[in-house]
Protein backbone atom coordinates (compact mmCIF):
# COMPACT_ATOMS: atom_id res chain seq x y z
CA UNK A 1 0.00 0.00 0.00
CA UNK A 2 1.15 3.23 -1.00
CA UNK A 3 1.81 5.93 2.04
CA UNK A 4 2.96 9.32 2.19
CA UNK A 5 7.07 9.70 0.75
CA UNK A 6 7.70 11.14 4.42
CA UNK A 7 6.06 8.53 6.49
CA UNK A 8 7.23 5.33 4.85
CA UNK A 9 10.83 4.41 6.27
CA UNK A 10 12.86 3.36 3.65
CA UNK A 11 13.93 0.13 3.15
CA UNK A 12 17.35 0.01 2.58
CA UNK A 13 18.62 3.91 4.57
CA UNK A 14 22.08 5.23 3.34
CA UNK A 15 22.43 7.86 5.88
CA UNK A 16 22.19 7.33 9.62
CA UNK A 17 19.81 10.31 10.30
CA UNK A 18 17.32 8.25 7.76
CA UNK A 19 17.84 5.60 9.94
CA UNK A 20 16.85 7.03 13.12
CA UNK A 21 14.32 9.06 11.39
CA UNK A 22 12.84 5.23 10.44
CA UNK A 23 13.76 3.53 13.83
CA UNK A 24 11.38 6.43 15.10
CA UNK A 25 8.30 6.24 13.12
CA UNK A 26 8.34 2.44 13.56
CA UNK A 27 8.09 3.29 17.76
CA UNK A 28 4.95 5.87 16.44
CA UNK A 29 7.23 8.42 18.13
CA UNK A 30 6.82 12.15 17.16
CA UNK A 31 10.21 14.33 17.29
CA UNK A 32 9.54 16.17 20.27
CA UNK A 33 8.90 13.09 22.14
CA UNK A 34 12.85 12.14 21.45
CA UNK A 35 13.28 15.64 22.50
CA UNK A 36 11.91 15.74 25.56
CA UNK A 37 14.15 12.46 26.08
CA UNK A 38 17.44 12.95 24.87
CA UNK A 39 16.75 16.78 26.10
CA UNK A 40 18.47 17.99 22.40
CA UNK A 41 16.89 21.16 20.43
CA UNK A 42 14.40 19.90 18.33
CA UNK A 43 15.97 21.70 15.74
CA UNK A 44 19.13 19.69 15.77
CA UNK A 45 17.32 16.80 15.78
CA UNK A 46 15.71 17.44 12.74
CA UNK A 47 18.75 18.72 11.20
CA UNK A 48 20.01 15.26 11.88
CA UNK A 49 17.24 13.62 10.56
CA UNK A 50 18.11 15.35 7.13
CA UNK A 51 21.49 14.34 7.03
CA UNK A 52 22.11 18.53 7.73
CA UNK A 53 25.40 19.23 10.55
CA UNK A 54 26.51 22.81 9.44
CA UNK A 55 24.48 23.98 12.47
CA UNK A 56 26.78 21.80 14.81
CA UNK A 57 29.76 22.87 15.54
CA UNK A 58 31.95 20.20 15.33
CA UNK A 59 31.91 16.47 15.08
CA UNK A 60 32.04 15.56 18.94
CA UNK A 61 28.64 17.64 18.85
CA UNK A 62 27.00 15.71 16.53
CA UNK A 63 28.05 12.17 17.41
CA UNK A 64 26.74 12.90 21.12
CA UNK A 65 23.56 13.93 19.81
CA UNK A 66 23.31 10.89 17.53
CA UNK A 67 23.69 8.75 20.20
CA UNK A 68 21.45 10.16 22.51
CA UNK A 69 18.73 9.71 19.94
CA UNK A 70 19.79 6.28 18.70
CA UNK A 71 19.46 5.69 22.65
CA UNK A 72 15.89 6.54 22.93
CA UNK A 73 14.37 4.96 20.02
CA UNK A 74 16.82 1.55 20.36
CA UNK A 75 18.97 1.91 17.93
CA UNK A 76 22.48 1.10 18.03
CA UNK A 77 24.50 4.11 19.01
CA UNK A 78 27.79 2.60 18.68
CA UNK A 79 27.65 1.24 14.89
CA UNK A 80 25.92 4.53 14.54
CA UNK A 81 28.43 6.53 15.67
CA UNK A 82 30.68 5.20 13.94
CA UNK A 83 28.80 5.32 10.60
CA UNK A 84 28.10 8.88 11.43
CA UNK A 85 32.34 9.74 11.94
CA UNK A 86 32.80 8.31 7.88
CA UNK A 87 29.99 10.50 6.93
CA UNK A 88 30.64 13.41 8.96
CA UNK A 89 34.38 13.45 7.89
CA UNK A 90 34.69 15.79 4.83
CA UNK A 91 32.08 18.20 6.52
CA UNK A 92 33.95 19.02 9.63
CA UNK A 93 37.39 18.22 8.17
CA UNK A 94 37.34 21.27 5.88
CA UNK A 95 35.96 23.89 9.33
CA UNK A 96 39.07 25.58 11.36
CA UNK A 97 38.68 24.07 14.44
CA UNK A 98 39.76 25.73 17.52
CA UNK A 99 39.88 23.29 20.24
CA UNK A 100 39.51 24.45 23.93
CA UNK A 101 42.20 24.08 26.61
CA UNK A 102 41.70 20.49 28.16
CA UNK A 103 42.87 19.99 31.80
CA UNK A 104 43.22 16.54 31.42
CA UNK A 105 45.55 16.84 28.20
CA UNK A 106 49.04 15.11 29.24
CA UNK A 107 50.72 17.22 26.87
CA UNK A 108 49.39 20.43 28.43
CA UNK A 109 49.56 19.22 31.92
CA UNK A 110 53.05 19.84 34.30
CA UNK A 111 54.47 16.52 35.36
CA UNK A 112 53.12 15.18 38.20
CA UNK A 113 56.47 15.18 40.07
CA UNK A 114 56.55 18.83 39.72
CA UNK A 115 53.17 19.75 41.08
CA UNK A 116 53.59 17.16 44.12
CA UNK A 117 57.60 19.34 44.59
CA UNK A 118 55.72 22.48 44.71
CA UNK A 119 53.14 21.38 47.21
CA UNK A 120 55.62 19.93 49.45
CA UNK A 121 57.80 23.23 49.39
CA UNK A 122 54.76 25.38 49.83
CA UNK A 123 54.03 23.16 52.84
CA UNK A 124 57.48 23.04 53.89
CA UNK A 125 57.49 27.36 53.76
CA UNK A 126 54.52 27.42 56.08
CA UNK A 127 55.51 24.49 58.78
CA UNK A 128 59.05 27.03 58.61
CA UNK A 129 56.75 30.68 59.58
CA UNK A 130 54.88 28.60 61.76
CA UNK A 131 58.03 27.41 63.68
CA UNK A 132 59.59 30.48 63.38
CA UNK A 133 56.76 32.92 64.49
CA UNK A 134 55.23 30.61 67.08
CA UNK A 135 58.53 28.92 68.47
CA UNK A 136 61.96 29.79 70.04
CA UNK A 137 63.58 26.98 67.92
CA UNK A 138 65.76 29.19 65.42
CA UNK A 139 66.16 32.22 67.68
CA UNK A 140 68.83 30.32 69.93
CA UNK A 141 66.77 30.00 72.67
CA UNK A 142 65.96 33.45 73.23
CA UNK A 143 62.18 34.41 74.56
CA UNK A 144 59.65 36.40 72.31
CA UNK A 145 59.19 37.89 76.08
CA UNK A 146 60.14 42.13 76.76
CA UNK A 147 62.85 42.13 79.02
CA UNK A 148 61.45 43.85 81.95
CA UNK A 149 62.64 47.56 82.16
CA UNK A 150 65.35 48.04 84.76
CA UNK A 151 64.20 50.13 87.96
CA UNK A 152 66.07 53.38 89.36
CA UNK A 153 68.42 52.52 92.09
CA UNK A 154 68.29 54.32 95.46
CA UNK A 155 70.53 56.17 96.46
CA UNK A 156 71.45 56.49 99.78
CA UNK A 157 70.55 60.08 99.63
CA UNK A 158 67.21 59.13 98.94
CA UNK A 159 64.51 59.42 101.25
CA UNK A 160 62.43 55.97 101.91
CA UNK A 161 58.84 55.50 100.18
CA UNK A 162 55.87 55.29 102.63
CA UNK A 163 53.99 52.41 102.80
CA UNK A 164 50.73 52.44 100.79
CA UNK A 165 47.82 52.87 103.51
CA UNK A 166 45.18 50.21 103.53
CA UNK A 167 42.47 49.93 101.46
CA UNK A 168 39.50 51.47 103.54
CA UNK A 169 36.84 50.82 100.51
CA UNK A 170 34.45 47.46 100.23
CA UNK A 171 30.96 45.88 100.73
CA UNK A 172 30.42 45.55 104.61
CA UNK A 173 27.65 42.55 104.51
CA UNK A 174 26.43 41.47 108.05
CA UNK A 175 25.00 37.75 107.54
CA UNK A 176 22.50 36.27 110.53
CA UNK A 177 24.16 33.04 111.58
CA UNK A 178 20.55 33.14 114.40
CA UNK A 179 17.91 35.06 114.98
CA UNK A 180 19.27 38.40 116.54
CA UNK A 181 18.09 42.21 117.03
CA UNK A 182 20.21 44.61 115.74
CA UNK A 183 19.89 48.56 115.31
CA UNK A 184 22.47 50.44 112.07
CA UNK A 185 23.34 54.20 112.11
CA UNK A 186 25.14 56.78 111.12
CA UNK A 187 27.84 59.19 113.04
CA UNK A 188 24.54 61.92 113.06
CA UNK A 189 22.28 59.00 114.92
CA UNK A 190 20.43 58.88 112.05
CA UNK A 191 18.75 55.12 111.96
CA UNK A 192 20.01 53.24 108.61
CA UNK A 193 18.71 49.36 109.83
CA UNK A 194 16.45 48.20 112.56
CA UNK A 195 14.61 44.53 112.93
CA UNK A 196 15.10 41.16 114.42
CA UNK A 197 17.13 39.60 111.20
CA UNK A 198 16.37 35.63 110.85
CA UNK A 199 19.02 33.27 110.51
CA UNK A 200 20.31 33.78 106.91
CA UNK A 201 19.11 36.85 106.61
CA UNK A 202 21.90 39.52 104.81
CA UNK A 203 21.96 43.42 105.22
CA UNK A 204 24.24 45.57 103.15
CA UNK A 205 26.00 48.38 105.10
CA UNK A 206 25.74 51.28 102.65
CA UNK A 207 29.05 52.49 101.20
CA UNK A 208 28.17 56.11 101.24
CA UNK A 209 26.77 55.89 104.92
CA UNK A 210 28.62 58.60 107.44
CA UNK A 211 30.39 56.82 109.78
CA UNK A 212 28.05 53.39 110.01
CA UNK A 213 27.48 51.63 113.60
CA UNK A 214 25.89 49.33 115.28
CA UNK A 215 23.64 48.55 118.16
CA UNK A 216 23.82 44.14 119.09
CA UNK A 217 22.72 42.35 121.54
CA UNK A 218 24.37 39.21 120.73
CA UNK A 219 27.92 40.04 118.38
CA UNK A 220 28.46 35.97 118.01
CA UNK A 221 24.86 35.95 116.27
CA UNK A 222 26.32 37.92 113.27
CA UNK A 223 29.02 37.33 110.75
CA UNK A 224 30.67 40.35 108.97
CA UNK A 225 32.30 40.19 105.58
CA UNK A 226 33.82 42.76 103.70
CA UNK A 227 33.17 42.46 99.73
CA UNK A 228 33.12 38.16 100.50
CA UNK A 229 35.61 37.97 102.56
CA UNK A 230 34.93 36.97 106.52
CA UNK A 231 36.48 39.42 109.66
CA UNK A 232 37.12 38.93 113.02
CA UNK A 233 33.23 39.00 115.00
CA UNK A 234 32.32 42.31 116.23
CA UNK A 235 32.52 41.70 120.04
CA UNK A 236 32.97 38.59 122.75
CA UNK A 237 30.02 35.86 123.00
CA UNK A 238 27.50 37.28 125.12
CA UNK A 239 28.47 41.08 126.07
CA UNK A 240 26.51 43.37 124.10
CA UNK A 241 27.96 46.08 122.09
CA UNK A 242 26.94 49.64 120.95
CA UNK A 243 28.41 52.54 118.36
CA UNK A 244 31.02 49.86 117.18
CA UNK A 245 31.65 51.60 113.43
CA UNK A 246 31.24 48.73 111.19
CA UNK A 247 32.04 50.81 107.84
CA UNK A 248 35.05 48.99 105.83
CA UNK A 249 37.98 50.93 107.04
CA UNK A 250 36.98 50.35 110.89
CA UNK A 251 36.88 46.84 110.14
CA UNK A 252 40.08 46.58 108.32
CA UNK A 253 41.90 49.23 110.88
CA UNK A 254 40.42 47.28 113.87
CA UNK A 255 43.13 46.09 116.30
CA UNK A 256 45.79 47.74 114.64
CA UNK A 257 48.12 50.36 116.71
CA UNK A 258 45.86 53.90 117.05
CA UNK A 259 42.40 51.82 116.06
CA UNK A 260 39.62 53.32 118.23
CA UNK A 261 38.76 49.96 120.39
CA UNK A 262 35.16 48.14 120.87
CA UNK A 263 33.13 49.44 123.58
CA UNK A 264 32.50 47.38 126.41
CA UNK A 265 28.70 46.62 127.16
CA UNK A 266 27.24 50.40 128.56
CA UNK A 267 30.41 51.81 127.60
CA UNK A 268 29.96 55.06 125.39
CA UNK A 269 32.76 55.53 122.79
CA UNK A 270 34.20 58.57 124.62
CA UNK A 271 35.36 56.16 127.40
CA UNK A 272 36.54 53.84 125.16
CA UNK A 273 38.89 56.13 123.24
CA UNK A 274 39.49 58.04 127.10
CA UNK A 275 40.98 53.99 127.86
CA UNK A 276 42.43 52.93 125.08
CA UNK A 277 44.25 49.86 126.54
CA UNK A 278 42.64 48.04 129.73
CA UNK A 279 45.02 46.26 131.58
CA UNK A 280 43.70 43.47 133.82
CA UNK A 281 44.76 43.89 137.97
CA UNK A 282 47.97 42.55 139.29
CA UNK A 283 47.52 40.70 142.56
CA UNK A 284 50.45 41.53 144.96
CA UNK A 285 52.05 38.51 146.43
CA UNK A 286 52.97 38.76 149.92
CA UNK A 287 56.85 38.95 151.04
CA UNK A 288 58.20 35.80 151.08
CA UNK A 289 59.61 35.31 154.48
CA UNK A 290 63.69 34.60 154.84
CA UNK A 291 65.08 31.69 155.94
CA UNK A 292 67.89 31.92 158.30
CA UNK A 293 70.64 30.39 155.78
CA UNK A 294 69.46 33.28 153.52
CA UNK A 295 70.52 36.02 156.26
CA UNK A 296 74.42 37.24 155.90
CA UNK A 297 76.52 36.75 158.65
CA UNK A 298 77.50 39.96 160.12
CA UNK A 299 80.93 40.75 159.64
CA UNK A 300 83.43 40.49 162.13
CA UNK A 301 86.16 42.92 162.34
CA UNK A 302 89.30 42.26 163.55
CA UNK A 303 90.37 43.81 166.70
CA UNK A 304 93.44 46.36 166.57
CA UNK A 305 96.82 45.19 167.96
CA UNK A 306 98.19 46.77 171.08
CA UNK A 307 101.42 49.15 171.06
CA UNK A 308 104.49 47.50 173.33
CA UNK A 309 105.08 49.64 175.99
CA UNK A 310 108.40 51.62 176.25
CA UNK A 311 110.71 50.25 178.80
CA UNK A 312 111.44 52.04 182.07
CA UNK A 313 114.92 54.37 180.92
CA UNK A 314 114.45 53.39 177.53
Amino acid sequence: MDGEPGDTPNLFPVKVGEKLRDARLAQGLELSDVASRTRVPLRHLAAIEVSDYSGLPSTTYAIGFVKAYARAVGADEVALARELRAETASTFAAREVYESYDPEDPVREPPSALAWGGAIVAILLLAAVGLWYGTDLFRSGTSAVPEPTPTAIATPDAAPTEAAPPATGGQVTLIAQQPVWLRIYDATGTRLFEKEMTAGERYDVPADANGPMINVGRPEALQVTIDGVEVEPLGRPGIAIKDVAISAGALRTRGQPGAMPTPMAGESPAAARAAPVRRAPTTRSAPAERSPAATPAPVVQPAPTPEPLAAPGA
